[in-house]
């Protein structure tokens, strides 16, 4: 079911709706800010550390010259998705939103960071599908779900604990872990700074890392 919707939502087109082309093109808009504009999107439970290291990755790009802008789940429900809610339909319906968002913004030249739990495998694909070969890195933060419920930093764990949320990744809700990620960080072996520190070398050579630092 989850993936017939994926499908839908990243097929639909309106026929009499046509795309206009401006006199720039994205070539045009990085070169002024000379870098490759590229998508790094972080995926994991709620509790893994996808929005700290997420936060450590853009302020090191910014650091570094780099012209970058982060896409938080919690802060894009605040607006462009605060119509939506946390069934399947509205997951896939919120990273499809996101995933356009991310395209418009690469097209602008920009590094843009996602962080999202983003459970389903075919709605991450279906947002891969919307970049190019090196456009595009999945970023799987993980955690076991017993560590994250004791993090628990929104306290949203111990609410579907209570049954007072409902549709929670990894309570009532299947957290489809990725298959072969740009970038596997296990978030019991490093620090976020560290794990920063993988991201941003996968970023630049382009390997695909599983990330065990220091403890």
């Amino acid at each position: 079911m989850r993936n017939s919707l994926a499908l839908s939502a990243a097929t639909h087109r309106n026929n009499d709706v046509h795309w206009h082309d401006s006199a720039l093109n994205k070539r045009d808009r990085a070169a002024t800010k000379g870098q490759q504009p590229c998508v790094l999107w972080f995926t994991g439970l709620s509790g893994a550390g996808k929005s700290t290291i997420a936060n450590v990755v853009e302020h090191k790009l910014h650091q570094m010259g780099f012209h970058t802008y982060l896409l938080d789940g919690d802060n894009v429900r605040h607006g462009l998705n605060n119509d939506l809610r946390f069934s399947d339909k509205d997951r896939i319906e919120n990273i499809r939103r996101v995933a356009e968002v991310a395209k418009l913004m690469t097209d602008a030249g920009l590094i843009v960071i996602v962080s999202l739990i983003s459970p389903f495998r075919s709605s991450r694909k279906m947002a891969r599908d919307l970049f190019g070969p090196q456009e595009f890195m999945e970023i799987f933060v993980d955690t076991p779900l017993e560590v994250a419920q004791q993090r628990d930093p929104k306290g949203l764990y111990k609410k579907a604990a209570e049954k007072k949320l409902n549709h929670f990744t990894g309570i009532d809700s299947s957290y489809e872990a990725p298959v072969n990620p740009e970038v596997h960080l296990d978030t019991l072996a490093f620090m976020p700074d560290e794990a920063a520190d993988c991201v941003i070398d996968a970023l630049f050579h382009r390997p695909r890392l599983k990330c065990v630092g220091a403890a």
